[in-house]
């Protein structure tokens, strides 16, 4: 058996003889590795092909696409909480500023300052250029350290103006408690504190207040802010009011013809006590009036003043 083989290049053939034995294996060795490969080959093509799925890559897609919607809804959720509470601090803060305003009024009003002077309605006035600046926003925890500021400055401003109220209450109680103006609306001085000629006796005896002459029944009002201690009639001083102002000071208003205040009385400065008259050891209407410090008797003017 002969195998004729043809060339292209050339256009000759060549013969191979299968009878002899070791070419005809040589030949059976190439038609197997042939063979052998053409059905590897086919094998893969058929069976064992390395297919790609489509439906994978949707799914790992379809996964990252939730996961970034996860952590989308995630920061929503901490930026409303974080609006909250920055809404929440706001709040405050706006609390703590009707606050301040209210005392900053109450304060105005107890300092008798000008109308207009501190106004604390409206929003006070702002101004100066425009200059550049680096950011020109503030982040989250920027706002936060800003607010956390303000909250301090407020909390001690309040902290001040609380002094300063407690101070101010002071010193109207002391004025409002402290004796001071005329306490008849009209009248005149008819005898000094001290040394004087007793209109009873013509000696020379100590007068341990001020007699102011008078109308009968011209109201007679307290100089100060005080409780009643006495409401009755005394040896010598007829029908009297005594009123204790604290601070070791009391004062007393006699010959009265009428007390219209009782024992135990709180009374304010300006408040009506009596009524101008005659009782006890007096020449006529008059009031006879005594400021006592610690017991002692001082001299009224040193606290009523001269009348113009």
């Amino acid at each position: 058996m002969n195998v004729i083989i043809f060339t292209k290049s050339r256009g000759s053939s060549r013969q191979i003889d299968l009878k002899r034995p070791r070419t005809f294996l040589s030949f059976l060795g190439i038609v197997g590795a042939i063979a052998g490969a053409v059905f590897l080959t086919g094998y893969f093509y058929a069976g064992h092909t390395i297919h790609i799925d489509p439906d994978v890559h949707v799914v790992e897609l379809e996964q990252v696409i939730s996961n970034r919607e996860a952590e989308l809804a995630e920061v929503r959720k901490t930026g409303r909480e974080n609006l909250d509470a920055l809404s929440a601090r706001i709040g405050q803060l706006q609390a703590n500023v009707i606050r301040l305003n209210a005392l900053g009024a109450r304060l105005s009003q107890m300092a008798n300052l000008n109308d207009g002077e501190f106004d604390f309605t409206s929003q006070p006035g702002l101004g100066g250029p425009q200059l550049q600046s680096g950011r020109t926003s503030l982040g989250v925890g920027d706002l936060n350290k800003e607010l956390g500021g303000m909250e301090t400055l407020l909390g001690d401003r309040q902290q001040q103006l609380n002094v300063l109220e407690d101070m101010l209450l002071t010193r109207n109680l002391h004025e409002q408690v402290h004796p001071e103006g005329w306490p008849l609306a009209s009248g005149w001085v008819s005898s000094y504190f001290g040394l004087r000629t007793d209109p009873f006796t013509g000696k020379r005896a100590r007068h341990e207040g001020l007699d102011f002459a008078g109308r009968e029944g011209t109201p007679i009002m307290a100089v100060g802010a005080g409780v009643v201690t006495w409401s009755s009639t005394r040896f010598g001083y007829g029908n009297l009011v005594e009123i204790n102002h604290g601070g070791g000071y009391s004062t007393r208003y006699a010959h009265n013809k009428e007390n219209v205040v009782v024992v135990g009385d709180r009374v304010e400065k300006g408040q009506l006590v009596g009524r101008m008259g005659s009782t006890g050891r007096a020449t006529g209407a008059n009031l006879h009036f005594e400021v006592l410090h610690n017991g002692r008797p001082v001299d009224p003017l040193d606290f009523i003043g001269e009348r113009n």
